[in-house]
């Protein structure tokens, strides 16, 4: 038997192994021939098949709990937007296209700009080609892509998957997850942590590797050729995660744990989690469809929306993060030889202060109408000098509590000069890894360098966490890395005093540090730092 191995980044824990089921890679790009004899008719196919797809997608949502439903519904309504629709029977009548690639191009459209957006919204126009790729099958009368039928327990191989497809994957068949490409900030790590998966993802050469079976390790990233013939051997299920609802370790030191939210949705679903509030509200939703900036009125409203779930709780709000590589048409921003360096976040506030200042606006009196306790902090921030900039006008604004994002290596280096001049600090670690190592979070082929175990990373997160200690002032983080429950359990020893996260974490991560003392935190830090590479850096604290 060979012994071939390979290596990713392992985004959720376990071991499994078992016979490889391959997930058909997505469809080709469809004939733009022949003509439609009668364009009309053909325009008029596309929203019947949006409207089955949409209702495929919402009856697989309603099998589903939590998370997992929230993305199945989310994508439906993906599939049955107007503004798609449109744009493909527009397409259609104009340019006298086949409905297949009428859609094909529309829906390229829009994940073009989602992946433009960056961040968060670029993760997001995996979405929208899925969706794409369901429209285009119905129309062609094929089966959609997406996850076969699974007869017996295996492990999945993908190029990627689709999150409605890993949203409604069943636990008891699929042993593990294994993709060549995606991320650790993917849809695809977040759920199969939910779904109590081992997953490795970034493995590069996987869909060459010739192997009728696996085994793969979702704690180190290991993925190796098994015997075909061996017993399968299944994940162990952890059961119902019971956990009180107050984040902090077993001897009482008190780590909030909190949710990232970009939508109404996103907030119910945390709050439904258990998150004892947000620790970062995303509000580029309210703009990204504007050709207009919003109103004042129109901003407060959806924040409010936003807040409501979290009445009497503590509630970050981010101030807009967008610009260069986040084009908003409003902001009207020059063309940039390397955007992911320019302005964006609060820079473009620098220029723009009266956005801003319309913003802050909104949010004070959202925070009136829902009864949250709101705090605002800035992204991109660099240096103290831009944070006490932020924090004089945040608090004109009538908003008491202010903080910054520390995403920025510069920024981790001088937090405690920051946390001089603002109230807390929050780490997006997705970026902070970025810019640290030099690696696009988007491309698989640097997937390794963003994960959240690099110990480079982490000795930063330790310079953030002694600022806070010195200085007595919070400091959290807000990106991936706090929603693996080991991994939270380092960033506690670090000194950091609250973690926010994705919803279908919550719960998981609150029982994995009421499980272990400040000490044992603290140790499992130490034993960490002193490793030079990810895969060394979760083993120490396996050992621990």
């Amino acid at each position: 038997m060979p012994s071939e191995s390979l290596s990713g980044v392992a985004v959720s824990p376990g071991r499994a192994s078992g016979p490889v089921v391959r997930v058909a890679e997505p469809l080709g790009e469809p004939a733009s021939t022949p003509a439609p004899a009668d364009p009309a008719a053909e325009a008029a196919r596309i929203a019947p098949a949006a409207q089955i797809v949409a209702g495929r997608l919402e009856k697989l949502a309603e099998t589903a709990t939590g998370e997992a439903a929230t993305i199945l519904i989310t994508t439906a309504a993906m599939a049955a937007d107007p503004a798609l629709v449109s744009s493909a029977e527009q397409l259609v009548k104009d340019k006298n296209l086949p409905a297949p690639r009428a859609v094909h191009q529309a829906a390229g459209k829009f994940a073009d700009a989602l992946a433009a957006a960056g961040g968060y919204m670029a993760e997001r126009a995996r979405d929208v080609l899925d969706v794409r790729d369901r429209l285009i099958a119905e129309l062609l009368g094929i089966a959609p892509p997406g996850v076969p039928d699974l007869d017996s327990p295996s492990v999945l191989v993908a190029r990627d998957l689709a999150p409605a497809d890993t949203a409604g994957l069943d636990p008891d068949k699929v042993l593990a997850l294994v993709t060549e490409e995606g991320g650790p900030t993917s849809h695809t790590a977040i759920l199969a942590r939910a779904l109590g998966i081992p997953a490795v993802v970034a493995v590069r050469g996987l869909l060459a590797l010739d192997a009728q079976a696996l085994a793969v390790d979702g704690d180190t990233g290991v993925v190796e050729v098994a015997d075909p013939n061996a017993e399968v051997v299944t994940a162990a299920k952890t059961g119902a995660i019971e956990w009180g609802g107050t984040g902090a370790t077993s001897d009482g030191h008190r780590v909030k744990v909190l949710g990232n939210v970009g939508s109404a949705t996103d907030a119910q679903a945390a709050a439904e989690a258990g998150a004892e509030g947000v620790g970062l509200f995303r509000t580029e939703f309210c703009y990204l469809d504007a050709s207009a900036e919003p109103s004042v009125e129109e901003q407060r409203k959806a924040y409010t929306a936003v807040l409501t779930p979290f009445r009497g709780k503590p509630v970050v709000v981010r101030t807009l993060d967008a610009g260069a590589d986040k084009p908003l048409a409003f902001l009207e921003p020059e063309d940039e030889p390397n955007p992911a360096l320019g302005v964006r976040g609060l820079r473009v506030a620098f220029d723009r202060p009266e956005i801003l200042a319309r913003q802050l606006e909104a949010i004070a009196g959202a925070a009136q109408d829902s009864g949250a306790e709101v705090s605002v902090m800035a992204p991109m921030v660099a240096t103290a000098d831009e944070a006490a900039w932020f924090a004089e006008r945040a608090r004109a604004a009538g908003i008491a509590r202010v903080g910054v994002m520390i995403e920025i290596p510069a920024a981790a280096l001088t937090a405690r000069e920051i946390l001089d001049v603002v109230d807390f600090v929050s780490v997006g670690t997705n970026d902070l890894a970025q810019y640290t190592f030099a690696a696009d979070r988007q491309l698989g082929a640097v997937a390794k360098l963003n994960d959240p175990w690099q110990p480079g990373l982490l000795r930063l997160l330790k310079v953030i966490g002694q600022a806070a200690k010195d200085t007595g002032k919070p400091a959290g983080v807000c990106g991936e890395a706090a929603a693996d429950p080991r991994l939270a359990l380092v960033l506690a020893g670090l000194g950091l005093t609250s973690l926010s996260m994705n919803a279908p974490a919550v719960r998981a991560v609150g029982a994995s540090l009421a499980a272990t003392t400040l000490a044992e935190c603290e140790s499992l830090a130490e034993a960490v730092l002193a490793t030079s590479d990810p895969v060394a850096a979760r083993q120490a604290a396996a050992k621990r």
